[in-house]
């Protein structure tokens, strides 16, 4: 039986802390005399509101939940903080359509940076902080902040790391869940603060130093600018937004292992940061070539142009420093194969991973090895570890799910008006929560004229692609609501 009073509870301590977030958020109104304070004290009267409702019909809860109680309160704490977090966008008429509100939340908290505004200068300061804090706070994700405090209610949080965080390594620094997720909030945090340092120093201000380094370390994309970092017209931010990009690329155990446990080794003998740190470099290289031979000269503007938007769109951030569709289109259909990669498990980035990536090549190679040598014992070993059978009918069912998740999507969008180009690049940057896309949807170019329909769709996409396929749509099969 699914345990609804204890989901309930659950879901209404996230609204108190959506509603503390939100008049966080009115201050700033308050600050600049903006008219989004009081749309803002509103949402979060609402947020409030639901959360009281939420935790009265949940009081004398069993304290005790299963992986399925898990997977259904992850599921629904990214749907109702979307939902209850467009409000502030709705109420204050900036973005009155509540598709086109709830797309913006939800690229928000799942961190892919696709955006239907026009205009994103003219908001006030209140909902640019908003954005970046929806996709600050989506980074690591909804429940792994909750884990840090399930202990208030007196549950464990087991259930729903294993429900939430992605990847296939589920790494732990301490036996403990809570404990583990509070080390890592720690990283996560002071990688923020030291970005927004550094960005002040570049120029930015305050207000937007704060703004681009939790989008930054998040690995979400939302600019207080139109142009994205392109706007700043500054070298020195682009190498100090590169470096944290590539910094939130890396599993955030490696990071926590490194920089507090002084085990520097550990992080440089890991297999996936050895994938992940290559296809940067060879991806970077070969089209920083390219660029140099079409444009002549220019060497290291072309390094840095490459650099930056290989990082972004590996680490699925969605930055731009140029507009790559103007590339020769060799070189953004590169771009556009590095979308599928994604950057560490276990960091704040989407896509497919590249541990995944790492374990699908070595089953090919063994695969090979097998045919010459039949009677061979080959084990798959990532990081010195031999990877269980088991992981690896996960690996091939998930590599197949993406596939035809990513074909059903191109045709319905398809269906819903958008040519072959369009379609596609919405939908692998809608599932790997990259946030530009090719053609129409690429680089700083607004998402507004998606119909509606393809809106909503597009947020599913987001919502399945950053839950890892499997959390979400495990909610869509009838065995999953079966009594047992």
């Amino acid at each position: 039986m699914i345990n609804w009073k204890i989901i309930l509870r659950i879901l209404a301590f996230l609204l108190y802390i959506e509603s503390l977030l939100m008049n966080a958020c009115s201050a700033f109104g308050f600050y600049y005399n903006e008219d989004d304070r009081w749309p803002f004290i509103i949402a979060a009267g609402v947020a409030l509101l639901i959360g009281l409702t939420l935790n009265c019909i949940g009081r004398d809860a069993d304290k005790r939940f299963s992986r399925r109680d898990g997977y259904l309160i992850v599921s629904l704490s990214w749907i109702v903080f979307s939902l209850v977090g467009m409000l502030p966008y709705v109420l204050s008429g900036y973005i009155p359509s509540v598709s086109d509100a709830f797309f913006e939340t939800m690229s928000g908290f799942t961190t892919t940076g696709a955006s239907i505004l026009n205009d994103i200068e003219a908001l006030p300061h209140g909902l640019l902080f908003w954005r970046s804090m929806t996709q600050w706070i989506g980074g690591l994700g909804i429940i792994f902040f909750t884990i840090a405090v399930l202990p208030v209610f007196g549950v464990g949080g087991v259930q729903l790391f294993a429900a939430e965080a992605t990847g296939p390594r589920h790494d732990k620094v301490h036996p403990r869940i809570s404990v583990t997720a509070k080390w890592i909030w720690s990283i996560y945090l002071g990688l923020t603060v030291v970005c927004a340092f550094l960005f002040s120093l570049g120029g930015m201000s305050v207000f937007d130093s704060i703004c681009h380094s939790m989008a930054t370390t998040a690995t979400g994309g939302f600019s207080t600018r139109n142009a994205s970092i392109a706007a700043f017209d500054s070298a020195y931010i682009e190498y100090v937004t590169i470096l944290f990009m590539f910094l939130s690329g890396i599993n955030f155990t490696l990071l926590f292992l490194a920089f507090f446990k002084g085990r520097v080794g550990k992080l440089f003998s890991d297999t996936e940061f050895h994938w992940y740190a290559s296809i940067v470099g060879v991806f970077t290289l070969v089209i920083a070539l390219g660029l140099v031979i079409v444009r002549g000269g220019q060497i290291e503007e072309s390094f840095r142009e490459a650099l930056f938007q290989v990082v972004s769109v590996q680490t699925t951030t969605g930055f731009v420093s140029a507009d790559y569709m103007l590339w020769p289109p060799v070189l953004w259909f590169l771009l556009s194969v590095v979308m599928y990669f994604g950057a560490c498990a276990g960091s704040t980035s989407g896509a497919i991973k590249c541990v995944r990536i790492a374990m699908l090549l070595k089953v090919v190679r063994n695969e090979f090895l097998r045919i010459v040598h039949p009677n061979a014992v080959i084990p798959l070993r990532i990081s010195g570890h031999v990877i269980h059978s088991k992981a690896k009918i996960t690996l091939l069912a998930f590599f197949v799910l993406y596939v035809l998740v990513i074909f059903i999507g191109w045709v319905v969008m398809m269906a819903l008006g958008l040519d072959f180009m369009d379609a596609y690049g919405v939908v692998v940057s809608s599932v790997s929560n990259v946030g530009p896309g090719l053609g129409n949807y690429s680089g700083i170019q607004s998402w507004a004229h998606l119909p509606d329909a393809a809106k909503w769709v597009s947020a599913f996409l987001m919502l399945i692609g950053r839950l890892e396929l499997f959390s979400v749509l495990l909610l869509l099969t009838p065995g999953f609501w079966q009594k047992r």
